[in-house]
């Protein structure tokens, strides 16, 4: 399990912080900095998943995943600016937003953590499981609780974001066929929103992944040399796949032409 110390805890949140002052204008500036300062200890120390094989499943994990997604989010809009995406369908508060709020539902309600440390201890060593659901928290999706939150608190989102946050999982969550398969061009989102903070999901857990277990795997990661010699004639073709190939060949032509590979 990665560790952050308490000093990268709070760069962390003063990064998330600074994000909001920069990319989101009033009166959402101010709302969205009150509803995080009042909740700022529990999503401070906030993992962003309750196992360890996921992504950033430790304390603090939560701000170092949001906080990359915004930053893929932006690099990945350059990308799709540059290869002809059409900017009037969406503003990049819109972007920033919808990357910030993604995962929110993550946080519970108002009264319940969403993850609690595990109780069971076959769970956590034998499943990897350092949190577990908290049950007295009433099941709703994460989309589904963050955009909850934000309404209960106020805080408008447009109808961009609201479909962006919705689907941010993109495929990986059924719902959202819907959206992403649609063969019917009226059917199809209006912007591109949706794709391009999926994608910057998907790239951020996919960093988070490498950092935490790409290290772990070590050595095993290098192709492993088997036992067999390379045929002289082609180093491509091992002569212990010559006479496999060769025995199970009845033909004495196609055997001969094996054979001169």
């Amino acid at each position: 399990m990665n560790k952050l110390s308490a000093e990268q805890i709070q760069d962390n949140w003063n990064v998330l912080i600074s994000k909001i002052d920069t990319y989101i204008v009033e009166p959402r500036q101010t709302q969205l900095k009150d509803f995080y300062g009042k909740y700022a200890e529990r999503i401070m120390l906030m993992p962003a998943a309750h196992k360890k094989e996921y992504h950033n499943a430790f304390p603090g994990g939560y701000v170092d995943h949001v906080n990359r997604v915004i930053d893929c989010a932006l690099k990945i809009n350059d990308v799709w600016v540059e290869m002809g995406v059409d900017i009037s369908t969406y503003t990049i508060e819109e972007l920033v937003f919808s990357a910030l709020n993604h995962d929110l539902g993550k946080m519970g309600d108002e009264e319940h953590e969403s993850y609690i440390p595990q109780t069971d201890k076959w769970r956590q060593e034998k499943l990897g499981e350092d949190y577990m659901f908290n049950s007295k928290l009433a099941f709703a999706s994460v989309p589904d609780r963050g955009l909850f939150l934000l309404q209960s608190h106020g805080i408008q989102y447009s109808f961009n974001e609201m479909i962006t946050i919705q689907t941010h999982d993109g495929l990986y969550d059924e719902g959202n066929k819907k959206y992403f398969m649609a063969y019917m061009p009226e059917q199809k989102p209006r912007t591109a929103l949706p794709f391009i903070v999926h994608q910057a999901d998907l790239m951020a857990a996919r960093i988070e992944f490498e950092k935490e277990w790409l290290p772990k795997f070590g050595k095993d990661l290098a192709p492993k040399k088997g036992n067999y010699t390379l045929d002289p004639k082609n180093p491509k073709i091992t002569s212990t796949m010559k006479t496999k190939a060769l025995g199970s060949i009845k033909s004495e032509g196609l055997k001969n032409m094996l054979d001169n590979l």
